[in-house]
């Protein structure tokens, strides 16, 4: 068992790998692509805020969709279907398509991050969920940090149309092999089933015996015997879901930054070359990766060592986002290596605080039906973040004559305010109860006491 838990999630860090260099290929293809077809920066601004429309409006359903179904379903169709669209990418002529196709993109990447917390959830015990949650989280930074020397080196090798068709086949690949991998646990029961029983007996998953709940329960989570009813709508009229959203808006305004027009950035504002984006411009994004990692090992080690998950999450949650507000920084030194300095501190800050973000989902879902989709409402707002961070940076470019600084200030600041609403608007860690239509506001006022 404890193998084949590591072996999905494994497989739910490459998939976000694959889901970040599609994301990134058209920053790092975008000085190539405004030569080739004309672009200013305001177009070209819009051509890299499409995808976010799709991706943060369909995290609603998606994240219905995916408790539905289940992410084996869900997560072979999303990475087959964004994975066709990043290869018609390349096929782009002007402005209208290239925003067609990454509209289609956000479609299909909609269900990622919700499924693999859904993976994450249904695999591992709250114990090991930020150590988990860092896994398949730190496929962001990875993705973004390979995306760098891979579409640079395959920009200059085929040329920008065909890096798009080499990622997007990465994608087709991962998808095949996904579907005749990926199993819930209920099909190991056989394997091991004193394993399964108690994994499912956490999770609410399996009804526990009234001897045994005590022990195959230890974490207290939610059982199908105590399950409160809590629509998909109710899951808007509690203060901590409204906390987590804002507080990922904030992070998210940060780290799409890095995802969109950080390449540029060092280009155009740190007269970097090609050849030097593709290596020390790789610096944020690789130590982000352990980042993320001692984030998820740090939370799990104080739950562990007796802290409450609220203390052990939310530590690590505020520390994270205090810490990435140095990208405010990032812009007013001069020196360019105290400049990506602080743009590392700031992206291994926000990474630290990311692996907590997702472990917050399968904690304070009411219900196992409620992860997917809890998590899809969380990254719907954590996601018109990149809506604004890439329309807004290349509204001031064009305003400012070039200067990245008053976007960077913006993040900086954002992240300040992130922080705050992980402290005070999220309530304690722990399920969320029912609530009645009248006593919402204030039961949810009293379970943050």
């Amino acid at each position: 068992m404890p193998k084949i838990r590591w072996a999905m999630i494994f497989m739910c860090f490459l998939a976000n790998v694959i889901n970040f260099v599609d994301r990134a290929n058209l920053a790092i293809a975008a000085p190539s692509i405004r030569a080739d077809l004309g672009l200013d920066a305001v177009g070209m601004g819009l051509v890299l805020s499409a995808f976010f429309w799709t991706y943060a409006f369909l995290q609603l359903p998606a994240g219905w969709f995916i408790d539905k179904v289940g992410v084996r379903v869900a997560l072979a169709l999303a990475v087959g279907w964004w994975s066709v669209f990043t290869i018609a990418t390349g096929a782009a002529r002007g402005l209208a398509q290239l925003v067609g196709m990454r509209l289609m993109l956000g479609v299909g990447e909609a269900a990622a991050i919700p499924s693999f917390a859904k993976v994450s959830f249904n695999w591992f015990p709250r114990s090991e969920r930020g150590l988990a949650s860092s896994i398949f989280d730190s496929g962001s930074r990875v993705g973004s940090a390979l995306s760098l020397p891979l579409v640079a080196w395959l920009i200059s090798l085929i040329g920008w149309r065909g890096s798009f068709a080499v990622t997007g086949s990465l994608g087709v690949i991962w998808a095949l092999a996904w579907w005749f991998i990926y199993r819930d646990p209920e099909r190991y029961r056989a394997i091991a089933p004193q394993a399964v029983d108690a994994l499912l007996a956490q999770r609410g998953a399996a009804p526990a015996a009234s001897a045994g709940a005590s022990v195959n329960n230890p974490a207290n989570e939610p059982t199908d015997a105590d399950a409160p009813r809590v629509s998909w709508l109710d899951l808007f009229r509690y203060r901590t879901v409204w906390g987590m959203m804002i507080g990922l808006f904030c992070l998210n305004f940060a780290i799409y930054f890095f995802i969109t027009w950080f390449p540029s950035y060092l280009l155009q504002s740190r007269g970097f070359s090609l050849a030097s984006l593709g290596t020390l411009g790789m610096l944020p994004a690789l130590l982000a990766i352990p980042g993320g990692w001692l984030g998820g090992w740090v939370s799990d080690s104080l739950f562990k060592r007796g802290w409450s998950a609220t203390a052990a999450r939310k530590t690590c949650l505020v520390g994270g986002m205090l810490a990435s507000s140095s990208i405010a920084l990032s812009a007013l030194v001069h020196d360019v290596g105290l400049c990506l300095a602080l743009f590392s501190l700031s992206y291994a800050g926000l990474s630290f605080a990311g692996a907590n973000v997702w472990t917050l989902v399968g904690e304070v879902a009411p219900t196992p039906a409620h992860v997917a989709s809890l998590g899809g409402i969380q990254n719907f707002a954590g996601n018109l973040a990149g809506i604004f961070i890439t329309t807004f940076t290349g509204v001031m470019l064009s305003v400012t004559q070039g200067s990245f600084v008053v976007p960077l200030v913006a993040a900086g600041v954002l992240c300040v305010v992130g922080a705050l609403s992980y402290l005070f608007l999220v309530g304690k860690v722990e399920p969320l109860p029912a609530l009645g239509a009248a006593h919402a506001a204030r039961s949810d006022r009293a379970s943050a006491m």
